[in-house]
């Protein structure tokens, strides 16, 4: 299986929270699974995300959440251009998703992704040829 699979912000974070045990364990696992795999992608708005979360919410040091920044950089890191900002805003009128998650879809697409791991999106919606699943509930 050589799908590409995405990570959102929230299971980056979820990896760093200790007041989540199962999540953490669970986020840990994924992210693992794909730098062995080398099938994972994230987007630079979603290693944006991370670091002011992860300073601002879990209280990580400048510096510990910039080695974390430098790690998930091993995944490939899609960049959106003004075109795909345009398409963005195009799939939040039609899903009626807010523009940051559509930013999110549009840089997994772009990635050739098949699935986006994400808590913030309905479980087994499709947008394309992208499955959204959260990692956090069991998949039937």
């Amino acid at each position: 299986m050589n799908d590409r699979e995405f990570l959102d912000t929230n299971v980056l974070l979820y990896a760093h929270d200790s007041r989540e045990p199962r999540k953490r364990t669970r986020a840990r696992e994924l992210i693992r699974r794909l730098m062995r795999e080398r099938r994972g992608v994230v987007s630079l708005q979603v290693l944006q995300e991370f670091f002011a979360a992860a300073t601002r919410k879990l209280g990580m040091s400048n510096e510990d959440a910039r080695r974390c920044i430098v790690h998930y950089s091993r995944f490939d890191v899609v960049t959106l251009r003004v075109p795909d900002v345009v398409a963005a805003i195009d799939l939040h009128r039609l899903h009626r998703l807010p523009i940051w998650d559509t930013l999110v879809v549009r840089a997994a697409l772009n990635g050739a992704c098949t699935t986006l791991y994400t808590e913030d999106m309905q479980s087994g919606y499709v947008v394309e040829a992208l499955t959204f699943r959260n990692p956090f509930v069991s998949q039937s």
